[in-house]
C-alpha cells in the first residue's frame, strides 16, 4: 500500500465516523481515474462491472476487498463474507464477539472497508464494486454508476439465472437489498438510493449487458476527456 496516502486514508476515518456528510479528499491526489458501480440484487451490476473492466483493460474489484480485510485482520474470508454489505447493531456484535472467537466488530470491519477501496481508488484504473464506493472516494476523480431495475424485473431474473422459485426469489431480493441499502446508511450515512449520488444510473430492463458496458465505458471517456484517450 502506497504510504504517500496515508494522511488522506486518517482523514477519512475520522470524518466518516464524526460527521454525516461525505469526505473531500485532495483530489490532486489521485491522478487516475476509477470507476464505481453500485447495483440492486437482480439489475445486473456485477456480470455489467466485469464486462467494463474487461474492456477497459482494469482491474475489478470486488472479491479482492473480503481478501484483503480477511488477511489485514487475521480472520478467515469466510467471516468477512457473512458480513460483508450488512447493517449491524451494537448488540448483535456484543453477543457474536462472546459466541464467535473469529467474529470482527464493526468499527474494524468499516476502517479496513475504507483503507482498502481508498487504496485501489489511489492506484486508479479499476472498476469497484459495491460497498458505498461512490460515498467513501473522492467524486470528481471516479465515474459513478448505480445499475437498476424495476423490481418485477429483478426478481424474474432471480428466476431465470438462479434457478429460484417465485418466493425463494422475491425474500432473497428483498433480503440483500434492505442489507445493502442499510449497510449505506448506518456506516456512511447516505442515502444510496438518492439520484445525485452518481454520475449515471442505467435501468438494465432494455439494455443488454454489453450496451449498458458501452454505455458506462462512454461516460467514463466523456467525464475524462482532458486527461485520458480513448
Amino acid at each position: 500500500m502506497d504510504t504517500r496516502y496515508y494522511p488522506f486514508i486518517n482523514k477519512a476515518l475520522t470524518f466518516f465516523r464524526l460527521k454525516e456528510d461525505v469526505v473531500i479528499l485532495p483530489e490532486n491526489s489521485f491522478t487516475k481515474p476509477f470507476i464505481t458501480i453500485a447495483r440492486e440484487p437482480g439489475s445486473g451490476g456485477a456480470p455489467i462491472a466485469e464486462a467494463v473492466a474487461q474492456k477497459l483493460g482494469f482491474e475489478l474489484v470486488d472479491e479482492q476487498i473480503i481478501e484483503q480485510i480477511a488477511s489485514s485482520t487475521k480472520r478467515r474470508k469466510a467471516i468477512i463474507q457473512a458480513i460483508d454489505e450488512k447493517n449491524r447493531s451494537k448488540i448483535e456484535d456484543i453477543v457474536h464477539s462472546v459466541l464467535n472467537l473469529e467474529y470482527i466488530d464493526d468499527a474494524a470491519y468499516v476502517t479496513e472497508l475504507i483503507k482498502v477501496i481508498l487504496a485501489y481508488a489511489y492506484q486508479g484504473n479499476c472498476v469497484i464494486l459495491g460497498r458505498g464506493a461512490n460515498f467513501i472516494t473522492p467524486f470528481a476523480k471516479g465515474l459513478h454508476v448505480n445499475v437498476t431495475a424495476p423490481y418485477k424485473v429483478r426478481v424474474q431474473r432471480a428466476i431465470d439465472y438462479e434457478g429460484h422459485n417465485l418466493a425463494k426469489a422475491k425474500e432473497i431480493i428483498a433480503k440483500v437489498e434492505k442489507e445493502r441499502t442499510e449497510f449505506v446508511k448506518q456506516y456512511f450515512k447516505k442515502d444510496p438510493k438518492k439520484v445525485n449520488s452518481y454520475d449515471l444510473t442505467i435501468n438494465t430492463t432494455y439494455f443488454q449487458f454489453d450496451q449498458a458496458r458501452d454505455i458506462i465505458i462512454e461516460a467514463f471517456y466523456q467525464k475524462f476527456s482532458h486527461s485520458i484517450k480513448r
